[in-house]
């Protein structure tokens, strides 16, 4: 297993841009940091709406920074998904498939909320993906 403090910046910055999140229903803020492989970062925090559906995820606003700035999958070093609740803050079911189709499958992703610490990647948080190979 990698050495998480290998990633130390990136939760530092992903709970800086947590606290950018604009969280008035669950109060439940989210930060993201993108580190690409030639050391860029691209950070997100999530964005809520009362209509619920259109809320914007921290790492899918991180993901879609980096692409939008023309980073692509092999371009992506590791991404930090980090809050301050109670528990790890994993990707939701969007945010797996966004980051199934987005990320190289061994990608590490970086999952903190200052008590727990873990590293994993979208295969492991997703098995069993729907992705291009299946259309």
């Amino acid at each position: 297993m990698e050495n998480i403090e290998k990633y130390r910046a990136i939760i530092d910055i992903a709970f800086k841009a947590c606290e950018n999140a604009y969280a008035p229903y669950s109060n439940y803020q989210v930060g993201a940091c993108v580190l690409t492989k030639d050391s860029k970062h691209f950070i997100g925090a999530n964005v809520e709406n009362a209509s619920y559906g259109l809320t914007n995820c921290a790492e899918r606003n991180a993901i879609f920074q980096a692409y939008s700035n023309g980073y692509r999958k092999g371009d992506i070093e590791a991404i930090a998904i980090v809050s301050k609740g109670k528990t790890l803050a994993t990707p939701c079911g969007a945010c797996r498939q966004v980051l199934v189709e987005l990320l190289e499958k061994n990608t590490p992703i970086v999952l903190s909320n200052h008590k727990e610490e873990k590293i994993t990647n979208i295969e492991e948080l997703l098995p069993m993906s729907f992705t291009e190979a299946d259309l």
